[in-house]
């Protein structure tokens, strides 16, 4: 079976781009082939900035013949229409049978596909993909109509088996497919022939090209950190970053530069972002003091001079960049240190943060009133929450985060600190937008916590006030991070907050003061937890059970009410105890509706006949007593526990006694046992939501 092996040669491709286009080259030329008929053993896309190689090994040398049988019209019809059919299935009349069916007489055909080459399928396929390439953004260039990212120069696509390599013939506006291929774009010798993958990837070696984005990412990083080792730093890790210039080059050369003492001072993310942003350096720090002192930079070429000439052009661009980052710093600090963050803020008076809700001040204002009602409850003070609310976005105004606004947060620390402001104070401006992810750190210090989840009520009551919510897909405001932030705050500090009145706090700011309203946006936080505790094994039943009870606006209490009725249904006792509430339930409901009263009251031991009675009274009285208390006290997994010890008892009422007797105080009393099950039960929690 043939190996093909297909290299599209142009332009230098974005980095950004060039996983993702690999990743399409493959589907679309492999789904193509498989869909002619053609099958193959395994394949595998490579990418580099200038082209876009794919690998199939063990490919079928033609598809298969094919042959089907197709109904036509009935004998009857009219002969256009037997025409037609004739026509589609490229056959004459004296090749159609009739048969006859249930429905009547039908004209059959048989009609046979024979199988194609390889050779030809594979041109038509890699046109097809060619031309319909689905690039972010792709251009035109001379007097062709083929769009690609860059101009496409040459169309590498082989075949080969045991007689050799053969090209597989196509033409894609004036470029034909050929053998060749090219090396680096300095290093590299001519063009060269290429006969297999094999001898593909060595030549592309010989010729200064890596062609596995793994490998240069590797490369890349060995030489990196063994630079920086043997000078007893290391190299600040940036995965993206790796990525990005493993795409930039083809054949990595890492070279170590300088920061000119001038720098050093600023602060190191300020240095990291600069580099990182502008010139795409790694950070290289002291590890002893974690100051930023050099950087690495990968170039793509070997030179005489070991990289010297290059790296003084880099630091000279360096300088002028960090120039820049000075300049801001300085400025900012001077600011801040005679002005005040207080300056920032009522700048933002002139910048809108939505136009239904107002500018950045007057969302400060609000979050500060939130943050000061809360701190109470978060065990913060409440002029210092105040305080941290009211600066907490002025960075937001300074020349550095208008430059880097990823420093947002970060720099407004930093200020704080330069202006005298007390540190809880300095933390909160930093750590206020967390937590940012499902996995981001969550602020822990009272302050901090504050203001986070004052900033994130106020989003949410923001928008849910201006009907601004997510729909399906699309939530172009984060409304639904901001409620997962708002979880995450509430459950890693162990908060008691009754949400709903911080609602309707957050509501009002916002010039609603709707109770409907207050009730959705809780709907919504509630949604979002029940996905938050399916991801830790918290299934959507049990979490519907505990919201169906009072205090569900307590994210704290009502989290740990579910996992402890988690961990009773992970148990036999608490699956079958819900079996046998169930069906408690269900005759008492039909009794109920049959006789028109409610027996929720009145249940006699006196009245029992059986032992199983006598001992199911028994079981509920001892589950009250122990349920109830522990109830009070928030002992969830205790009243779990005592709910759990009535499986036995009820399991043994079921099995003998008859609920619907002839004597009907008897049954009257055993309807209101059953009620007094139900009761009990839904002390606990809402077991009619429980599945199964």
């Amino acid at each position: 079976m043939p190996d093909l092996l297909i290299e599209l040669f142009s332009e230098e491709i974005p980095a950004r781009m060039q996983a993702k286009a690999a990743a399409d080259l493959q589907k679309m030329v492999t789904d193509g082939l498989v869909d002619a008929g053609l099958t193959y053993a395994s394949a595998a896309a490579f990418h580099t900035p200038r082209r876009l190689a794919l690998t199939v090994e063990g490919l079928t040398d033609q598809s298969p013949t094919l042959t089907e049988e197709r109904r036509g019209p009935k004998v009857s019809a009219p002969d256009k229409a037997l025409e037609g059919f004739m026509r589609g299935a490229g056959v004459t009349r004296d090749q159609l049978v009739e048969r006859e069916e249930k429905k009547g007489a039908f004209y059959f055909a048989t009609v046979t596909t024979p199988g194609r080459p390889a050779e030809e399928i594979i041109a038509e396929v890699l046109e097809q993909t060619v031309r319909g390439f689905p690039w972010p953004k792709s251009m035109r260039w001379g007097a062709g109509s083929l769009r690609w990212v860059r101009p496409l120069h040459r169309i590498l696509c082989i075949l080969t088996d045991e007689e050799g390599a053969r090209v597989v013939d196509l033409d894609i506006d004036g470029i034909t497919s050929g053998r060749t291929t090219e090396g680096h774009r300095f290093l590299g010798a001519t063009p060269f022939d290429v006969t297999s993958f094999d001898d593909y990837s060595t030549k592309l070696k010989q010729a200064h090209v890596i062609l596995s984005a793994e490998e240069r990412r590797q490369h890349i990083w060995n030489d990196a950190t063994n630079m920086a080792f043997a000078q007893g730093l290391e190299v600040v890790e940036d995965a993206g970053l790796l990525a990005e210039v493993a795409g930039l080059v083809e054949w990595p050369v890492v070279l170590m530069g300088d920061i000119a003492e001038d720098f050093l001072g600023l602060p190191p993310e300020v240095l990291q972002t600069s580099m990182k942003e502008h010139q795409k350096f790694f950070s290289v720090k002291n590890p002893k003091t974690g100051r930023i002192e050099k950087f690495i930079t990968v170039a793509n070429m070997e030179t005489t001079d070991n990289g010297a000439t290059i790296l003084a052009g880099n630091q000279k661009v360096l300088a002028a960049r960090l120039s820049d980052a000075k300049f801001f710093w300085e400025n900012d600090l001077r600011v801040a240190k005679t002005e005040g963050l207080g300056a920032w803020t009522d700048r933002l008076s002139n910048v809108t943060f939505h136009n239904k809700l107002g500018s950045q001040k007057a969302r400060i204002d609000r979050i500060a009133t939130l943050a000061e009602t809360l701190a109470p409850q978060v065990g913060a003070e409440p002029a210092l929450a105040r305080q941290a609310a009211e600066v907490a976005k002025a960075d937001l105004s300074s020349e550095m985060v208008y430059e880097f606004p990823e420093l947002q947060g970060l720099m407004g620390r930093y200020y704080a600190q330069a202006a005298g402001l007390p540190d809880a104070v300095a933390e909160a401006c930093q750590t206020h937008y967390s937590p940012l992810g499902p996995s981001d750190d969550v602020p822990t210090a009272p302050v901090s916590v504050a203001v986070a989840l004052a900033d994130k009520l106020d989003t949410l009551t923001g928008f849910w006030a201006i009907d601004e919510k997510p729909t399906g897909s699309k939530d172009p405001f984060a409304l639904r991070r901001a409620a997962l932030g708002v979880i995450r705050l509430v459950l890693a500090n162990d908060l008691r907050i009754a949400l709903t009145e911080m609602l309707r706090t957050g509501l009002s700011g916002n010039g609603a003061n709707d109770d409907a309203v207050a009730a959705d946006l809780l709907a919504f936080i509630h949604d979002r937890l029940k996905v938050h505790l399916r991801a830790e094994g918290v299934s959507h039943d049990v979490i519907d059970a505990c919201l169906s009870m009072d205090g569900n606006d307590d994210l704290t209490l009502l989290v740990k009410r579910a996992q402890a009725l988690a961990a009773v249904m992970a148990t036999e006792d608490g699956k079958n105890l819900v079996q046998g509430f169930k069906r408690a339930n269900n005759i008492l409901s039909q009794a109920e509706a049959a006789d028109g009263v409610e027996y929720s009251f009145g249940a006699d031991v006196k009245f029992a006949e059986t032992d199983e009675e006598r001992a199911l009274f028994a079981a509920l009285d001892a589950a009250d007593a122990k349920i109830a208390p522990a109830m009070k006290a928030e002992d969830f997994a205790a009243a779990m526990e005592a709910m759990a010890t009535l499986r036995a008892p009820i399991d043994a009422f079921f099995e003998a006694v008859q609920v619907n007797s002839d004597n009907q105080i008897v049954r009257r009393n055993r309807l209101n046992l059953l009620s007094r099950i139900r009761q009990t039960c839904l002390l606990v929690a809402d077991l009619t939501r429980i599945e199964g």
